[in-house]
């Protein structure tokens, strides 16, 4: 047999053509933080069952990484599906989405799942561990895989794998059971032994292991206006019709997708308007009215929709730009890594900040402040601002609902918006959609369009963004009196046209490429909608793919 090099940071040894990376991670003498999950080879995600057939450099991966935390908790899900089908067999499992950390699932027929029961699936989840059975992968064609979905009743793999471009398809059997699971898996089930069921909202939430102390449970924290958000999505999806991909892609092939956008627009633009009543029944915290949301959310849009909302109640509300309190560069602080910190809160100059809201809504007048962006320096040109007594302001960005940056301002005057893209849609009924590719692509999208960047340099910046949301977003988004859910059902196959080309400039050789190719993989599953004139002008997804006639504020 051929002899093979392979390099773990500077260590380099010989194996022989074909071992598998279990073995060369079982004979490295390198320090590599447990647990391992998967493999990095030339920058190709590898289970740690594949074999090496040349000479390659190997980084292995745990739950520090986003693909190995995926790993683990895509092959949580699995048994936890086994679990259930073991207890109850008339049990049909949802993966639905993650809440506080954890993975909400859904047990169709049956609107409560009682503590007995949960606790008698995590015991036999935990004997599956304990039997530590592998996970094996079955490489078949997409025909022969839609035949044992129809043998197991899974009708969304059927109605996804219908539209498939690959003819060929991966499967997993562990014990007797085998389905369709969209991304990779840990070699056997005794690799899975950090979790914890929990009773929640009905179903039932699996949480996984901290990736900072992998022995232990992470925490779970219930959120639960997300939750009744979630809820009011699943609403929405039945209104519809379409909850997964497959049914979606039927619509699109059916020519039947103009009256679906129509419909999905419609309710945004009815809870839009909702929430503009909202305000108006609230006059004692109309003055301030506070928009926040993740990256790409979709804020811009909403908040000047809600100001036509807010004309539409005879209520004239003006906007501030936060923006335009950035501290000078040079006073900027910094992050971990010596950069400028642009997503941190002490990055906008709070006390002027509060003195000029204080002063506008005591009737005063104020000159505003403009940030220059090419000089790094705040300037005054003579922008005097004054607003009436039952003139609401309307402050749009990311630390909106931060108590810090109205510190100034009672609660009592302040409405608090939340918005964020929670797609309802998954791939089928074990393979859900994280709202975080949702925002990715949209991202991608609008920054080619608007900002002159790539994709590449998006997913370079993607992991600062998601590091500044987690610290200075998501700690406050049950602050919100309100949350608005701004995913549309339909977007992914519009914005799939978009986003392809540009995530297919993306070379092995870029650091980036195992996102790239995961998010290109995963849009290969859409059919698209080539025509946009049904997506209307004042659509959300217009501040992504362009084409927007909103009013500007």
């Amino acid at each position: 047999m051929a002899q093979i090099k392979v390099e773990i940071l500077l260590e380099e040894k010989e194996y022989t053509s074909g071992a598998t990376l279990l073995e060369v991670l079982e004979n490295s003498e390198v320090p590599i933080k447990k647990p391992v999950l998967l493999a990095v080879v030339d920058n190709e995600l590898k289970e740690l069952t594949d074999c090496l057939e040349k000479s390659c450099k190997i980084k292995f991966l745990g739950l520090e990484d986003t693909d190995g935390m995926r790993t683990y908790m895509r092959s949580m899900s699995f048994i936890f599906i086994m679990a259930c089908r073991d207890i109850i067999p008339s049990f049909k499992v949802s993966i639905d989405h993650t809440i506080g950390k954890g993975l909400y699932c859904r047990i169709a027929g049956s609107d409560h799942v009682s503590p007995e029961v949960v606790l008698k699936i995590e015991e036999r989840m935990r004997e599956l561990v304990e039997q530590d059975i592998p996970f094996e992968k079955i490489k078949t064609t997409t025909q022969e895989a839609i035949n044992i979905f129809e043998k197991d009743g899974y009708i969304d793999k059927i109605e996804l794998f219908k539209y498939r471009e690959n003819p060929h398809v991966t499967i997993y059997k562990c014990a007797d059971f085998s389905s369709y699971f969209y991304g990779y898996m840990v070699p056997s089930t005794g690799y899975l032994k950090t979790f914890m069921l929990k009773n929640c909202n009905g179903g039932i939430v699996i949480i996984g292991p901290d990736k900072d102390m992998p022995e232990n449970v992470d925490k779970f924290e219930y959120k639960p206006k997300l939750a009744e958000v979630f809820k009011e999505t699943q609403e929405w999806a039945r209104i519809m019709d379409v909850d997964s991909v497959g049914e979606l892609n039927g619509i699109i092939g059916n020519k039947e997708y103009p009256e679906l956008i129509r419909t999905v627009e419609a309710l945004h633009e009815k809870k839009i308007a909702k929430i503009a009543d909202m305000i108006k029944c609230s006059p004692e915290k109309t003055r301030l009215v506070l928009i926040s949301g993740p990256s790409s959310s979709g804020k811009t849009s909403f908040a000047r929709r809600l100001l036509t909302q807010l004309r539409v109640n005879n209520i004239n509300p003006v906007s501030i730009s936060l923006d335009n309190y950035f501290v000078d560069r040079e006073d900027t602080p910094l992050d971990d890594e010596g950069n400028y910190d642009f997503e941190s809160i002490n990055s906008i100059d709070l006390e002027l900040f509060n003195e000029h809201i204080e002063l506008l809504l005591s009737g005063a007048e104020v000159e505003m402040p403009h940030f220059n962006f090419k000089t790094g320096k705040r300037e005054y040109i003579g922008d005097r601002f004054k607003i009436e007594t039952d003139q609401p302001i309307i402050v749009e960005g990311i630390h909106a609902l931060n108590r810090k940056l109205t510190s100034a301002i009672a609660d009592t005057s302040k409405f608090k918006v939340y918005v964020s893209a929670l797609t309802q849609l998954n791939l089928d009924e074990h393979n859900r959609i994280p709202t975080t590719d949702l925002r990715l692509i949209r991202r991608i999208v609008r920054d080619n369009h608007f900002r002159g960047n790539d994709a590449l340099g998006t997913l370079r910046l993607w992991k600062s963004v998601r590091s500044g949301e987690e610290n200075n977003i998501f700690p406050f988004q049950e602050e919100a009196d309100i949350m608005f859910n701004s995913a549309l059902v339909y977007e992914l196959a519009v914005l799939k046209k978009y986003a392809q080309p540009l995530l297919g400039q993306i070379t092995k050789e870029h650091e980036v490429y195992r996102e790239a190719k995961r998010l290109l993989s995963f849009m290969q599953y859409f059919v698209p909608i080539e025509d946009e004139l049904d997506i209307p002008p004042t659509s959300i997804l217009r501040e992504f793919i362009g084409g927007s006639r909103i009013v500007g504020m």
